[in-house]
């Protein structure tokens, strides 16, 4: 299947690891120019260097000004943006009860804004050239949450509820607005959280694994390429009429329906 994704240019936030990249890798592999950025600019030039036609640029998305900055390289290098991918890390595991009020700034400004900033500077640029597509990066806790991720249950809430809203608000400029929810994608986030759970409990770490995996109706963690497969369909010609949408990618593991 031809996704019509050659020529397309691609914005794709948190793109030096994990997700992002993943995401970044399939919508080179089909045709499109990719900026991508993270924090580290050495593995940023060197991951852009590896793919077909891409830039890497070193940012940190909770600086208010990165947005513009990304927006404006993306056009000073390739005249044209038609794709925005939100990926950033995940916030600081604890529970409810011991994470302070105060947490919840730093997680907003990691997970809220700088998705909201990309989307206001983006879509002018995409109304202009006829349509467009935006992807936010988010987590299957949305639908289920974690007890030791509240602020992540908490902050991802409120992309779904900007991808959803700003979703009906642009559908009749072409542009299509949707959520993706990996689940236990094998990246290093997902080790991170493995090793964490394996201190907290006396655990091994494989067992911790194990016992994920068993967990899955799948019997596995998702590949990062699975879950890049994912987002680059919608972004594709193919998903013109899926909007505001929350996708899980997950193995069957959500319970819910919805």
């Amino acid at each position: 299947m031809d996704l019509g994704l050659a020529g397309k240019v691609a914005l794709v936030t948190g793109a030096t690891s994990g997700l992002g990249l993943a995401s970044a890798k399939v919508l080179a592999a089909e045709g499109a120019s990719i900026v991508l950025c993270g924090r580290r600019a050495e593995l940023a030039e060197q991951e852009a260097a590896a793919l077909p036609d891409a830039i890497g640029i070193a940012a940190d998305v909770t600086d208010p000004d990165v947005p513009a900055r990304l927006v404006d390289a993306t056009l000073e290098r390739f005249a044209r943006l038609d794709i925005v991918v939100g990926s950033t890390g995940g916030p600081t595991p604890g529970t409810a009860l011991e994470t302070p009020a105060e947490a919840y700034d730093d997680a907003l400004a990691l997970l809220v804004k700088p998705m909201v900033r990309l989307s206001h500077l983006a879509i002018p640029h995409m109304r202009e050239a006829g349509g467009g597509r935006i992807v936010f990066v988010t987590s299957t806790v949305v639908r289920e949450p974690v007890p030791m991720l509240v602020l992540s249950d908490a902050m991802r809430m409120a992309v779904h509820g900007f991808a959803k809203t700003l979703a009906k608000q642009v559908a009749g400029d072409g542009i299509t607005v949707n959520c993706v929810m990996p689940g236990r994608i094998a990246t290093d986030r997902i080790a991170s959280l493995d090793k964490a759970a394996a201190a907290a409990t006396g655990r091994s770490i494989d067992d911790v694994r194990a016992s994920g995996e068993r967990s899955i109706p799948a019997g596995r963690y998702g590949e990062p390429a699975e879950f890049g497969a994912v987002v680059a369909f919608l972004c594709s010609a193919q998903a013109a009429y899926v909007s505001g949408a929350s996708v899980p990618v997950d193995g069957a593991a959500l319970a819910g329906h919805w």
